[in-house]
């Protein structure tokens, strides 16, 4: 997987990230994906920031 193409997600509580990629020619907004946060040990809310 290209460096270039990995966007980061963070949780904004327990500030856990994880590496994801995303399709730029479909989305053009951030992206909000539920994950599983390994601190809260539950299924919560990631949203996309800067590298």
């Amino acid at each position: 997987m290209p460096q270039d193409k990995l966007i980061k997600i963070t949780n904004k509580e327990t500030g856990e990230t994880y590496w994801t990629r995303k399709n730029k020619k479909k989305v053009e907004r951030k992206i909000e994906l539920k994950k599983y946060s390994k601190k809260l040990r539950k299924h919560v809310k990631f949203t996309e920031s800067k590298k």
